[in-house]
């Protein structure tokens, strides 16, 4: 009843709209909860009618941690959440992932991008062959293994570019 499981993939009832399958996620934790203001929480409220198929990718996984959100849970899992999305779809995640945080919810990420991990997480733990191999803050772990950068960067990478040429505007 407290956590809420967002996975890198998912599958709906395929005839059903966003709002009847959050309206049927809800009711299975007891819960009358009002679709639109779940849609609202991930951008997604102008496709409160849309069947999962017509959603592009960002907007399938924005409805996937809606769903995992209609429980209202202190612990929120989020499996590879930006995996394969665009620059603007992604750090729209991003924004949602930091606000539920704000908000006093515990976030757990499994990602293997790096940049993410360290903009969102607080605490990382690093993996190899399903053994915890390091431990700690993003700055800690840094500062122990990587404490001289390959070469400093002097400027923004290609997504900054990207960004600010085509604007930080989610589309659908």
């Amino acid at each position: 009843e407290i956590i809420g499981v967002q996975l890198q993939a998912n599958e709906y009832f395929d005839h059903l709209t966003l709002s009847d399958l959050l309206r049927l996620f809800s009711r299975l934790f007891y819960r009358d909860d009002n679709p639109k203001d779940l849609l609202a929480r991930v951008n997604l409220e102008e496709k409160a009618e849309a069947k999962p198929a017509a959603l592009s990718g960002g907007q399938k996984q924005r409805f996937s941690i809606a769903s995992a959100l209609v429980n209202e849970p202190k612990v929120l899992f989020l499996d590879e959440p930006t995996t394969g999305l665009d620059p603007q779809a992604k750090r729209n995640i991003w924004k949602l992932v930091e606000n539920l945080n704000a908000r006093g919810m515990t976030i757990v990420l499994t990602t293997h991008n790096m940049e993410e991990a360290e903009h969102l997480c607080s605490r990382i733990t690093i993996m190899d062959h399903g053994k915890v191999i390091a431990e700690g803050s993003p700055q800690k772990l840094i500062e122990e293994h990587a404490p001289e950068p390959p070469e400093a960067r002097l400027h923004g990478n290609l997504e900054d570019v990207f960004l600010k040429l085509t604007g930080h505007a989610l589309r659908e």
